[in-house]
C-alpha cells in the first residue's frame, strides 16, 4: 500500500493549522511565530510580507516540509507530509512542490537546460523526455534562445526564469519561492510578475511568495504580513 493519501479535487494545496515554531537556545525559547493558520487554494497566488528576521524564510520551509513545526499542523495536498518517513518526504515534495530559493542555487557547471531537467532526471524520468518538458518549459519563460547557457552567461532575471522553469518542470500543485525581486530593475521584475500569472493561469499552479518586493506583492491575489509572530491579511 502507498504512504501517500488520494488528493481530493477540492483539497487545499497547503492547509496550515494553529502552527507555531519555536527554537531553544540554550536557557531560553525563541517564539518565531504562533498559531498561524493559512490555506492556499489550487491556482491562487500569495505573497508574505514582513520586516527582515519576522520568520517568512521559516514559514516557507515549513509550508514546504522542509522544517516541522512546533505545535500545529500542515497537510500539503491533504497529505499530512510528517507522517511520510524521510524518503517519502523527499519524493512527496518532488511530486507536489517546486522551490524557487534566494539565490536560486543553478548548479554553475551546467548549462540553463540541464539545469531544469535535473528535478526530472532525479525522479528517475526518461532522460529524453527530461529534456523535452525542460525545452518546452525554458520555451515558455522565454529563454528559448539560451537553453545552452550556463548560469554565469545569464542576467539575473534570466537566472531567475531559469530557476522558476525548474521549479515547475515537474508539474507540481504549488511553487514557492523565497524572492528579492526588488534588487531587480522594474523591468525585469515586471517580466517576473507577468511571467508568474501567465503560468499561473496557464497551469493552475499555485505560488507561495515571499517578498520584499511591495509591487510584486500587489500583483499577487492575496498579501499576507508576517508581524509579531503573527500572520496578518492586508487590506
Amino acid at each position: 500500500m502507498s504512504e501517500f493519501q488520494e488528493q481530493e479535487t477540492d483539497t487545499a494545496v497547503i492547509d496550515c493549522r494553529q502552527v507555531t515554531r519555536t527554537y531553544t537556545e540554550g536557557p531560553e525559547k525563541l517564539t518565531i511565530f504562533s498559531d498561524i493558520s493559512l490555506r492556499v487554494q489550487p491556482g491562487e497566488t500569495v505573497a508574505i510580507v514582513g520586516s527582515s528576521g519576522a520568520g517568512k524564510t521559516t514559514l516557507l520551509n515549513l509550508l514546504g516540509g522542509l522544517d516541522r513545526p512546533s505545535t500545529g499542523h500542515i497537510t500539503i495536498c491533504g497529505q499530512d507530509i510528517h507522517r511520510l518517513s524521510e524518503a517519502g518526504r523527499a519524493r512527496f515534495r518532488s511530486r507536489n512542490l517546486g522551490f524557487v530559493y534566494q539565490f536560486h542555487h543553478l548548479l554553475p557547471e551546467f548549462s540553463a537546460l540541464e539545469n531544469v531537467m535535473m528535478p526530472c532526471v532525479l525522479a528517475g524520468i526518461k532522460l529524453s523526455n527530461a529534456r523535452q518538458k525542460a525545452e518546452s518549459l525554458l520555451i515558455r519563460v522565454g529563454l528559448g534562445e539560451r537553453l545552452e547557457h550556463k548560469p554565469s552567461e545569464l542576467s539575473g532575471g534570466e537566472r531567475q526564469r531559469v530557476a522558476i522553469a525548474r521549479a515547475m518542470v515537474n508539474e507540481p500543485q504549488c511553487v514557492l519561492m523565497d524572492e528579492r525581486t526588488g534588487n531587480l530593475d522594474e523591468q525585469t521584475g515586471e517580466g517576473i510578475r507577468a511571467l508568474i500569472e501567465d503560468l499561473r493561469g496557464q497551469s493552475g499552479i499555485a505560488f507561495v511568495m515571499v517578498t520584499h518586493d511591495r509591487v510584486m506583492a500587489r500583483s499577487m491575489g492575496r498579501v499576507l504580513r508576517l508581524e509579531q509572530g503573527r500572520l496578518l491579511q492586508e487590506a
